[in-house]
């Protein structure tokens, strides 16, 4: 059954310079799903589409079901969370524990889950010693540990790795991809990959240039060496 279904999909930033051409796609629930491609190939700006941060030139999203208009943008982002690569763009709290508890709250989980749930993924993402820090005393890598936190705690259906673990160190990263594998048995993970390493584990890769899929494939498909 697929949670995610695009069709013709087509985006362009400036007239005449397309991002995205005639995207066709569909993504089973339960699947992993990793997306690669250079700056500029239009894996980025395919998730902003998703979650509708953007508006598509032509095509059609449907999310579980949901037909992606701006009637029902808010119905489908309850079903997706989504990682960005910088994590300024998501902070809203005063502290650590502020910003992985926000998204829980919006989803109105019980304060005693919300606890509970923050001090496991402050643990898995090796930030549990700054609960009680402000936002804009980490670095750049810390912020980004603390985004992954709060995206894990949701829960949501689907959860978008958007280039999220850019600014992680080889060890944190390995966590952080262990609690993915661990969220795949029961949620559908789309990452927008720049590192290979992090793809050896997902059911499928998508292969962007220049605004299409070029290449379909699993990892050992892909990869052969």
């Amino acid at each position: 059954m697929s949670i995610i279904k695009i069709t013709d999909l087509s985006f362009s930033y400036l007239q005449d310079t397309p991002v995205l051409k005639d995207v066709n796609l569909e993504i089973e629930k339960g699947e992993w799903v990793s997306i690669l491609g250079h700056n500029g190939s239009g894996k980025s700006t395919l998730s902003k589409l998703i979650i509708g941060l953007l508006k598509a030139d032509k095509g059609e999203i449907v999310v579980d079901g949901i037909t992606l208009t701006e009637e029902t943008v808010y119905d489908v982002r309850k079903k997706i969370g989504i990682v960005f690569q910088n994590p300024d763009n998501q902070f809203v709290g005063v502290t650590v524990e502020d910003d992985i508890a926000f998204g829980m709250e919006n989803l109105q989980f019980e304060k005693e889950e919300m606890l509970e749930k923050i001090d496991l993924y402050a643990t898995k993402v090796n930030m549990k010693e700054y609960l009680k820090k402000a936002p804009h005393m980490l670095s750049g890598g810390q912020k980004q540990r603390v985004a992954i936190a709060g995206i894990l705690a949701m829960n949501t259906d689907i959860i978008i790795f958007d280039e999220a673990t850019s600014a992680l160190d080889s060890i944190t990263e390995l966590k952080v991809m262990k609690s993915i594998s661990e969220l795949n048995e029961k949620h559908t993970i789309i990452i927008v990959a720049h590192r290979i390493s992090t793809l050896k584990n997902c059911n499928i890769i998508l292969q962007f240039e220049n605004g299409e899929i070029v290449k379909t494939g699993t990892f050992s498909e892909l990869y052969p060496f």
